[in-house]
């Protein structure tokens, strides 16, 4: 079998492949095209088979869209996983993008067929799902890779860098947000692709907070390198009526009962892409936002302010130039992000398959574990908000309890 990495791949920029890696997708919606179109810019992914529909003759249909042989074409996931391990040009790794009651049995197929995983988030509905997926895929030594790609940005690696290397000095306070306006309209409720959003019984017991709430409390904790141990929150329907909750706010506590503050909200007219990030420490302060993605403010007390720019030199390390693919100033934005994550899952399933453990910090997608984290998350935002915003504890083992 042919290597698929050169020989000694770990040092510089990520290397090209021995071939393109073999990619199927679970579920057809708006973000598989994205993420699909964010793995073939690295030029190390080509997608190969799909089930985008349970009915056969849509599935087919769909595949078709997609340039798909129609013998590839799936209405089930659990075929597809069975089918494409049979395969001497199977899958090497699938994607999972389907609503998230279906991430969990989807993600567990594919292990158990051998299949490399990227699973959208949330993990999944429940913490026991979640920790069961971990436990399967680290027994079984398969990638599995979750879908949190606003921590793919440079600029989030840079700052994430900053910050270990103690750049803020003690950190003091972490505040994060995520505020977008798309469900101001009473009718957006109503659309197709909004509806599962707002299920209990497909979304799980939250809507935004699983959402965009998700990637917030994520954000935080990878830049700041403290994990989240409380908080309390309070959710909210803001606008029209609906079964699950639109807003959320919550105060929270890291590792050394560090203060924090995390929001998030579908209506708020005049956002879009309103993930902030502020991290303060007793030397110095970091601030990023979505919006201008490729700008760092970076601040040490009682020196001039700094902006880092994403693009090579000029403050940036070896590391984060690694994601860079075009000039400073000329704008890079959210498919390169997810882009970012397909490389860095295609360098940990190519260095599993040719039997290569990476150097620690070669690769830093987000894991299972990460994804696992959330779910805990989520779970101890519901109790809070149904104690009446109660502080909640996020145990690690799955278990929150108040305090």
């Amino acid at each position: 079998m042919t290597a698929l990495l050169p020989a000694d791949p770990f040092d510089g920029p990520f290397p090209r492949l021995g071939r393109r890696l073999r990619l199927g997708i679970v579920g057809g919606g708006r973000i598989a095209g994205t993420q699909a179109m964010a793995a073939r810019m690295t030029d190390r992914w080509e997608v190969v088979a799909g089930a985008l529909s349970s009915d056969p003759d849509k599935a087919r249909a769909r595949g078709a869209e997609w340039y798909l042989p129609p013998e590839r074409c799936y209405a089930s996931f659990n075929d597809m996983a069975e089918a494409e391990a049979a395969r001497t040009d199977g899958v090497d790794a699938v994607m999972i993008t389907t609503p998230n009651h279906v991430h969990f049995a989807a993600a567990k197929a594919f292990l158990a067929a051998g299949i490399d995983v990227l699973c959208d988030k949330p993990l999944t509905n429940e913490v026991a799902e979640a920790e069961e997926l971990v436990r399967l895929a680290e027994a079984s030594g398969l990638v599995f890779a979750v879908g949190y790609a606003m921590s793919c940005f440079p600029m989030i690696r840079q700052a994430q860098r900053i910050v270990a290397e103690g750049g803020l000095g003690r950190i003091n306070q972490v505040h994060v947000e995520f505020l977008q306006d798309w469900m101001t309209p009473p009718e957006s409720a109503e659309a197709e692709h909004v509806k599962w959003r707002l299920d209990p019984l497909r979304s799980g017991a939250t809507s935004c907070v699983g959402d965009i709430g998700t990637h917030a409390a994520h954000l935080a904790s990878l830049v700041s390198g403290l994990a989240l141990t409380h908080l309390r929150a309070e959710f909210h329907v803001c606008g029209a009526p609906k079964p699950l909750e639109d807003t959320a706010f919550m105060f929270t506590r890291y590792d050394g009962d560090v203060p924090g503050t995390l929001m998030a909200t579908r209506l708020a007219p005049g956002n879009r892409g309103g993930l902030r990030l502020r991290i303060f420490g007793s030397e110095g302060g970091l601030e990023w936002d979505l919006e201008s993605s490729e700008l760092l403010k970076f601040n040490r007390f009682g020196e001039p302010d700094r902006v880092l720019s994403r693009g090579h030199g000029h403050g940036i390390s070896p590391e984060v130039e690694r994601f860079v693919r075009t000039g400073r100033g000329f704008p890079e934005g959210i498919i390169e992000a997810w882009a970012n994550l397909y490389t860095e899952f295609a360098m940990a399933v190519a260095a599993r398959r040719d039997g290569l453990a990476p150097p620690e910090g070669w690769l830093a997608y987000p894991t299972v574990r990460e994804g696992a984290d959330g779910v805990r998350f989520i779970a101890a935002a519901v109790r809070s908000s149904q104690a009446g915003g109660a502080w909640t504890e996020l145990d690690p083992e799955g278990d929150p309890e108040n305090v």
